[in-house]
């Protein structure tokens, strides 16, 4: 007996001294800022496909090494390569100035030219019969196929500023204005895709939208639907001056000089890095955030976040933890935004690995501190997970809420691709900081965004959780829990169920 209270003596002692030189070293050392500089400034944005995605691959790989940590870029597939030029976009007519705006990804270039052409706004036609009338007009134009916003204003700035009148007088107009211009679209007959190929196909020089993202200077930038032309997405304040100088009668007129070189298909990675177990090498703690983003701003906090936290913290634990009783991997997973494909694929392709997971932890929306942890229905996860948190902090334990057993994701991240094959993965869902608006694929997803006493926060949760999941005597229980009654069936829910990687993206 006595030697067993020695033992469990010891062992607190070793885990104190561990977690306090776990909190140490990331206070006291912390790579972030440099790893968010050389990753975010230096490398840039990570579209899937084009040279920075592998730029960043091979800079991940290079910077374990530096560390002492074994890591390799590991093919899955391939995508269409793309990589991105110039956008130089202004209004010639009826005066000079420069607009703020950029091409799509995947947008085909102008070929070195500038296009200069007048504006066309898609009207209100009655049916498709109509639509197809009069798309030959559009020969020779730019047309304009978004609503221009009726306030350039969040709803956060009318609430704060506007009489309580005036702000719902806003909203019901631009409700009905909404309202009407889906009508306008959809009497077309065809989706947003199929119309920017009807008007590419009718001879237009380019379409032009605005995707704004309900906040000041933001918009969201995501793909091409054209193959042929240019397709440019404009700030909501210089595509509302395009757009009423054209509703206006005064025929305004841009030039448009966007480049991009299409690559054919190239290889695409997933960066695995590896810290080997000393005990139980053939089970696994994953640390997992995922690599690419979209290309507006940098991916900043969708994901460079996640990435530099899992990068910080098996930094952390190589020093402080350098023979760990699992190995301890992270993944950095490639397209993540076409379809959570990287992970599907390392879950397809390593079932020796899946079947034999402690478990996972991912950690994606942005860059805010970790405020909430879900048993993602599996039926014993409050036990572990309450174990290990124990470990952590007083003042990042007690913010973040917890939900048991709570139920499986579906999608979302990646976490979700290893709980539908039944591995115990867990969301590290962090505060918002505005993200939904302000950078969640926006062209003002930069570095400046990141806050990063939040994110060193995160680096020291994750690397204890690792940790304590690493030492722990016994093996994480798999048991689902029963899911709810779906209210529409009356049956009881289903556990996801895996979905296969596309391997082979990009392309129609």
């Amino acid at each position: 007996m006595a030697m067993l209270i020695t033992g469990n003596i010891s062992y607190a002692q070793t885990k104190k001294q561990t977690v306090d030189n776990i909190v140490k070293e990331a206070t006291e050392n912390s790579q972030l800022e440099n790893l968010a500089h050389e990753l975010l400034d230096v490398v840039g944005p990570r579209l899937v496909g084009s040279p920075q995605m592998k730029q960043a691959a091979d800079w991940a790989v290079a910077k374990y090494a530096s560390w002492g940590i074994t890591a390799k870029n590991e093919k899955w597939g391939e995508w269409r390569g793309w990589e991105r030029g110039i956008s130089h976009i202004d209004m010639v007519y009826p005066r000079v100035k420069s607009l703020e705006g950029m091409q799509l990804a995947w947008s085909p270039s102008t070929k070195g030219k500038s296009v200069v052409g007048e504006l066309v706004i898609y009207p209100d036609l009655p049916d498709s019969v109509s639509f197809k009338s009069w798309l030959p007009s559009v020969r020779g134009k730019f047309v304009m196929f978004s609503m221009n916003q009726p306030t350039g204003r969040p709803d956060y700035n009318w609430q704060e500023f506007a009489t309580p009148e005036s702000f719902e007088k806003m909203k019901s107009n631009r409700t009905k204005q909404t309202d009407a211009w889906r009508s306008r679209i959809s009497k077309t007959g065809l989706n947003l895709k199929a119309l920017a190929l009807a008007f590419e196909s009718a001879g237009a020089l380019g379409v032009i939208t605005s995707n704004w993202s309900s906040g000041f200077g933001v918009n969201k930038i995501f793909g091409a639907n054209t193959t042929k032309i240019p397709s440019i997405d404009i700030s909501l304040e210089d595509y509302g001056l395009l757009y009423r100088l054209t509703e206006s009668g005064k025929k305004p007129k841009i030039s448009v000089n966007v480049g991009s070189k299409e690559l054919g298909m190239v290889p695409t990675f997933n960066t695995i890095a590896e810290i080997k177990g000393s005990q139980k090498p053939n089970e696994y703690v994953i640390l997992s955030a995922y690599f690419d983003s979209w290309d507006g701003g940098t991916g900043a906090t969708d994901n460079g976040t996640g990435t530099i936290t899992m990068m910080e913290a098996i930094r952390i634990l190589k020093k402080i933890y350098p023979n760990p009783k699992r190995t301890i991997l992270v993944g950095h997973w490639g397209s993540e935004e076409q379809g959570l494909n990287g992970s599907r694929a390392f879950v397809e392709d390593h079932p020796e690995i899946v079947k034999n997971i402690q478990v996972v932890f991912n950690q994606d929306n942005g860059t805010g501190r970790v405020v909430n942890l879900g048993g993602q229905g599996f039926l014993n996860s409050y036990a572990y997970l309450g174990r290990w948190l124990s470990a952590v902090p007083e003042e990042i334990r007690k913010q973040i809420a917890t939900t048991f057993p709570g139920t499986p994701g579906g999608g979302g991240s990646d976490y979700a691709s290893f709980v539908a094959a039944g591995a115990p993965a867990f969301s590290l869902s962090s505060n918002s900081w505005s993200y939904g608006t302000y950078t969640w694929h926006t062209n003002r997803d930069t570095y400046d965004k990141i806050i990063f006493d939040d994110v060193r926060s995160n680096a020291i949760l994750t690397a204890i959780l690792a940790y304590m999941a690493s030492e722990d005597p016994e093996t994480t229980s798999k048991e689902k829990s029963v899911l709810p009654v779906n209210a529409r069936t009356g049956e009881p829910g289903n556990w996801p169920q895996p979905v296969k990687a596309t391997r082979k993206g990009g392309v129609n």
